[in-house]
């Protein structure tokens, strides 16, 4: 079986577009070809990998296993060529980087000096969830991510912690609550929560840790942008936690903040692979980030 680099390339763009039409274009090639080379794909390996119809490309039990191999496969690709290409210093590359969107503007500064200590080296950023990137790193698109702390798959990752800031409750200005100068978990009982969609990190922490104290939230809204979510708690829709930075771009809104107690915080780290080396333009990073700490 002698299957291209290409070839798997394309497989997995059509996978994620689910449609020919845009995978060719991102392909940077023509329909008719793309079909040609996913035909000549199946021929070679001697399965149907896809199913094909008006609406969508599926894949099928095969395509499923063949997938995550190609991802493997082409995550290994990339490390070789990484390895290869900075074996006298870090001088060029691709830097594969994961971002949860809520920490894009506190990873400035670091990603700044990045750039400028590593200008030939390029950052292809993904936006993801904290579950998102986790993920991304266990299938091999990703090299390294940024993402908040506890991840889900604690065995399989490492972490390097950055920093942490306060989780404060978020509400309307006016609220009942709002007289309170601290809230705990069983305050929020009595109001509807709009609460962060299901891949953040924050979502996973604020569920678990509520239940830990006996509180079942009453989720009436999720959001993964943290500003509309405030736009729901100004328009009393329900109650909210935020991480402080995110509450100190709000300071003209018409909210209250108030601290937890217990008090929580919101801890970021950078987050790998546990049994993969790092590459060296993401083993880069990660030691500018200990240098920044």
């Amino acid at each position: 079986m002698n299957i291209p680099i290409k070839t798997l390339q394309c497989f997995l763009i059509l996978v994620e577009t689910e449609n020919f039409t845009r995978a060719a274009q991102k392909c940077f090639i023509t329909q008719p070809t793309l079909s040609k080379i996913i035909q000549r794909l199946e021929e070679s390996v001697g399965e149907t990998l896809l199913i094909r119809n008006n609406q969508k490309v599926e894949l099928t039990q095969a395509g499923q296993l063949f997938e995550h191999s190609a991802r493997e496969i082409l995550g290994q690709w990339h490390r070789l060529q990484e390895d290869m290409s900075n074996l006298s210093g870090l001088k060029s590359g691709r830097l594969r980087l994961g971002v949860c969107p809520m920490m894009s503007s506190l990873i400035i500064g670091l990603l700044t000096s990045y750039r400028k200590r590593y200008p030939g080296v390029e950052l292809q950023m993904y936006e993801y969830g904290g579950f998102g990137c986790e993920q991304a790193l266990l299938n091999n698109s990703l090299d390294i991510a940024f993402t908040a702390l506890p991840t889900t798959h604690e065995t399989e990752l490492v972490n390097q912690p950055l920093t942490k800031y306060p989780l404060l409750a978020c509400l309307p200005d006016g609220h009942p609550l709002a007289a309170k100068s601290y809230l705990n978990w069983q305050d929020f009982e009595a109001y509807p929560f709009i609460l962060y969609n299901e891949d953040f990190s924050l979502a996973k922490l604020i569920t678990r840790l509520s239940r830990k104290a006996g509180v079942q939230l009453n989720i009436a809204f999720r959001s993964g942008q943290w500003d509309f979510l405030a736009t729901m708690v100004e328009a009393d829709m329900g109650l909210a936690i935020l991480p402080e930075p995110i509450c100190q771009k709000l300071s003209h809104s018409k909210l209250v903040f108030r601290p937890m107690q217990p008090a929580l915080t919101w801890d970021l780290a950078l987050i790998w692979r546990q049994n993969l080396p790092l590459t060296p333009a993401a083993n880069a990073l990660l030691e500018l980030s200990k240098q920044k700490a």
